[in-house]
C-alpha cells in the first residue's frame, strides 16, 4: 500500500537523499547556490535524480506547506510497512517489541512529531488506522525531521483487531488517559504497545477497553491536558527509562 508525497525544505530533502529514499524529481529555485543547496544537488547527481531549476513562483505553487526554502523533492511513493516487519526488527535487535499505536491522530504535525519521538525512543514502529486519521503527507514527513525514513509506519483497518493479534504474540498495551494510574507507579517493561489517542477526544472506548493498563501523566498546571505528541514523548521516555533499568 503506497502513498506518494512531496518533501519540502532543505533538511528534509537532504535527509531523504541520505537515507536512500528514491527521489524521482528535484525542483530547485533558480539562482540559489548556497552550501545546503549545493549539498542537495550533489546528492541528487549521485542518485541520477532529475533536477529542474525553476522560478520561486513555481515552487510556491507546488508547496503544500509554504516553507520550501528553495527546494522541493518528489519522493517515490512512501510504502507502508507491515506490523510483522516491526516484530522481526525487534527480534533481530534482540529487544522486546516496542510499538506506538495511534488512535485517530488527525493533525499531521502531531503525527510527524510522534514518529520522530518513536524513532528517538527506539520504538520498532508506529501503527495508524486507515479511517479518521491522517496518513503520511508531506507535512508529516517534514515534521518527522527525517525519522519517517527510518521508523516503519503500518496502516491497519482495525486497531483493536491488531491489538488482539499482538496480544496473542505476548505484547501488552498501555494507553495514556487522565483517569489512569500515575505512570511512575507502573511496570512498563517487556513487549509493549503505547497507545495515544486523538487530540480532542483521547483514546476511543473500544481501544481503551483493549488496553491492559491506563497511565496518567502527573500534571501540576492549570490546564488539563498535554498535546498528543508531547504526551507520547513523556510516556515513551518513561518506558525507555524503565527499559534501561
Amino acid at each position: 500500500m503506497i502513498e506518494e508525497f512531496t518533501i519540502e525544505g532543505r533538511n528534509a530533502v537532504l535527509e531523504a537523499f541520505r537515507s536512500g529514499k528514491t527521489i524521482d524529481k528535484l525542483y530547485v529555485q533558480k539562482g540559489v547556490q548556497d552550501g545546503p543547496i549545493q549539498s542537495i544537488i550533489r546528492e541528487a547527481k549521485k542518485k541520477d535524480t532529475i533536477i529542474n531549476f525553476v522560478e520561486r513562483e513555481r515552487l510556491d505553487q507546488m508547496s503544500e506547506e509554504g516553507h520550501h526554502q528553495g527546494v522541493i523533492a518528489h519522493a517515490a511513493a512512501y510504502e507502508y510497512a507491515e506490523v510483522e516487519d516491526m516484530l522481526k526488527a525487534a527480534e533481530e535487535k534482540g529487544e522486546p517489541p516496542f510499538l506506538f499505536l495511534l488512535d485517530g491522530i488527525e493533525d499531521p504535525h502531531n503525527l510527524g512529531a510522534i514518529i520522530r519521538t518513536a524513532n528517538l525512543a527506539g520504538a520498532h514502529g508506529v501503527i495508524i488506522p486507515k479511517r479518521r486519521a491522517v496518513g503520511l503527507t508531506a507535512t508529516v514527513a517534514k515534521t518527522s525531521a527525517g525519522a519517517l525514513n527510518y521508523t516503519p509506519v503500518a496502516k491497519v483497518t482495525n486497531l483493536t483487531a491488531t491489538m488482539e493479534e499482538l496480544k496473542e504474540k505476548g505484547m501488552w498495551f498501555v494507553c495514556a488517559d487522565m483517569e489512569g494510574e500515575t505512570m511512575y507507579r507502573m511496570n512498563l517493561k517487556g513487549p509493549i504497545g503505547l497507545v495515544i489517542g486523538s487530540e480532542g477526544s483521547g483514546v476511543s472506548r473500544l481501544v481503551k477497553e483493549n488496553c491492559d493498563m491506563i497511565a496518567s501523566i502527573p500534571m501540576k498546571g492549570d490546564i488539563d491536558s498535554l498535546n498528543a505528541s508531547v504526551a507520547a514523548g513523556v510516556l515513551a521516555y518513561e518506558i525507555v527509562r524503565q527499559r534501561l533499568g
